[in-house]
């Protein structure tokens, strides 16, 4: 009864004795059950999917948006017809991830003047502007944030003749500067007014009205927000430029005046005379006394 077992550890708590941290209520975690996939799979980094700052909503979207194959739509309109999360929640989620350095938006213009937004995905982001503690090794920075670019000349405006640059130089900035009045977002700088007066000048020496002119500058823009103004409106002044007014033959001196008929007091004739003449030609030729 006293012998004990020497291969037999002697109490059945000693197994907790190394491995203090582990629960006695432990019921055991997952266990995965791993095909290799061949085709339509991506690799996702687990700085991601095991991300400690971000919610479940942004990790599963982040996962959603790398999975995408590239030109496929990924704004919040797009997002919110595939998901049932709302509007609400996925642009929360999506600026959870552009804070954490996942995805990127970025404003372009089209050939057509039009402004778009481009959704770049990062799946190992460089940069971050909180860091956060995933628990995985820092990704290597394969290249250095390049240097902020300096801000790019606006795109030149159309050139109006030197008269008409000085007699309409006023209403154009006038104009110019009642545009935010119409759009907030077309609130210009004194430099960008100076640089785009001379195009309103120059659709204003066409004959066309301010009306005309504020109209087609504030027409159909774009809902996104406007990240510079002036290089928009500067390439509609330039694009729509309408065409010079017809050509108009210059006005020659006005005809002659044409006078009342009135009868001669010498044949009794009638003609055409000035009411200081009382005769009319003939009796004048014939009577030169009467001239």
């Amino acid at each position: 009864m006293g012998t004990q077992n020497p291969s037999a550890p002697p109490r059945a708590q000693s197994a907790l004795t190394g491995n203090p941290a582990r629960s006695r209520h432990h019921t055991g975690g997952v266990i995965h059950e791993n095909t290799r996939h061949t085709t339509r799979f991506v690799v996702i980094g687990n700085h991601l999917t095991q991300h400690k700052e971000l919610s479940l909503l942004a990790i599963g979207l982040g996962c959603h948006i790398q999975s995408l194959p590239t030109g496929t739509p990924a704004d919040i309109k797009s997002l919110a017809s595939r998901f049932k999360e709302g509007t609400t929640r996925i642009a929360a989620a999506l600026r959870e991830l552009e804070t954490h350095g996942y995805l990127r938006r970025e404003r372009v213009r089209t050939a057509t003047g039009r402004i778009i937004t481009r959704t770049i995905s990062c799946n190992q982001p460089g940069h971050r502007r909180e860091p956060a503690d995933t628990g995985c090794p820092t990704p290597p920075r394969t290249a250095h944030r390049p240097e902020p670019r300096p801000r790019k000349a606006l795109p030149a405006v159309p050139q109006p003749t030197q008269a008409a640059a000085t007699a309409l130089h006023q209403q154009a900035t006038d104009l110019l500067t009642g545009l935010r009045r119409h759009d907030p977002r077309l609130l210009l700088s004194a430099t960008d007014t100076a640089h785009l007066a001379p195009g309103v000048i120059a659709w204003l020496e066409r004959e066309v009205t301010p009306t005309t002119v504020r109209h087609a500058l504030t027409t159909d823009l774009p809902d996104t927000p406007l990240r510079r103004p002036a290089a928009l409106l500067a390439h509609r002044l330039t694009a729509q430029l309408p065409p010079p007014p017809p050509y108009r033959t210059p006005a020659g001196p006005p005809p002659p005046p044409r006078h009342r008929l009135r009868n001669c007091d010498g044949c009794d004739h009638a003609f055409r005379a000035p009411e200081t003449e009382t005769h009319c030609g003939n009796c004048r030729t014939t009577d030169p006394g009467r001239l």
